[in-house]
């Protein structure tokens, strides 16, 4: 594809950051590797989620949402087909309704129907917006991804991975994950990177949230520059993240 050519159309997406507490020390986060055969970002760490689907767009629509209700509702979709965990919910299914939704879940059932099925409920303010990222370049597909924070419930289940889109999961503090990124025991995307060491200065999730409610929450757009005579990719300086830019040879190193 030439420059002269239009970039890709963004496929919408959420992703979900999803807390717990770890004793003394700071909050453990969830983080799925994926299926090393998926076209984006296979074999690295990231977090719960993935596309916005038409069905999602409607279930916002019955609920008097917008574009940013659907993606919540995608968000809390994908983490149950994902991790298994019901994050977003008004209440905890049993065990018996959550394996259920999940499998309808994986068997195409739209959303809505899974819910009603379970007679489930929504409670979408359990997520925090945190972040939007929309890449913008023509070698792969782009995504305009919402991020949202949530913490998980006392009384959530095990996560368990789905063995098709992700094939292993870890609960881990934001360092211990960019420290095994650094020495070459996982792989993480750039985005994913910068959203770790975004979140690695809190010690609790209400400090995660106070700093997301403080931030507004802008598109984020990577671009090239040229900085201490080498390219980097870098984001802008004003939405709220420690590291604003990497040498390309080290951020294209996965």
């Amino acid at each position: 594809m030439s420059d002269d050519e239009p970039m890709p159309t963004p496929i919408p997406a959420a992703t979900l950051i999803i807390f717990r507490a770890a004793g003394d020390g700071p909050p453990e986060i969830l983080m799925v590797e994926r299926a090393k055969a998926m076209v984006f970002a296979g074999g690295a760490m990231v977090f719960p989620g993935g596309r916005i689907d038409p069905g999602d767009h409607m279930l916002a629509e019955l609920i008097g949402g917008d574009d940013e209700t659907a993606a919540r509702i995608a968000a809390v979709r994908e983490t149950i087909e994902e991790a298994g965990l019901p994050v977003g919910l008004a209440t905890m299914p049993t065990p018996q309704a959550l394996v259920a939704m999940r499998d309808a879940l994986h068997a195409g059932e739209p959303f809505a129907q899974v819910l009603a099925t379970a007679g489930a409920e929504l409670d979408l303010a359990q997520l925090v917006p945190w972040a939007r990222w929309r890449p913008a370049h023509r070698h792969m597909r782009i995504f305009d991804t919402r991020f949202f924070l949530a913490e998980l419930p006392v009384d959530a289940p095990r996560a368990t991975v789905d063995n098709t889109e992700n094939t292993r999961l870890v609960w881990a503090t934001a360092r211990q994950v960019l420290a095994d990124a650094d020495a070459g025991r996982l792989e993480v995307i750039y985005p994913t990177r910068r959203n770790l060491e975004r979140l690695a200065q809190f010690d609790s999730y209400a400090d995660a949230v106070a700093h997301a409610r403080a931030t507004p929450v802008k598109v984020i757009t990577p671009f090239a520059e040229e900085r201490d005579g080498a390219p980097h990719l870098c984001i802008p300086d004003d939405a709220g993240y420690p590291v604003t830019s990497e040498a390309i040879a080290e951020a294209m190193r996965g």
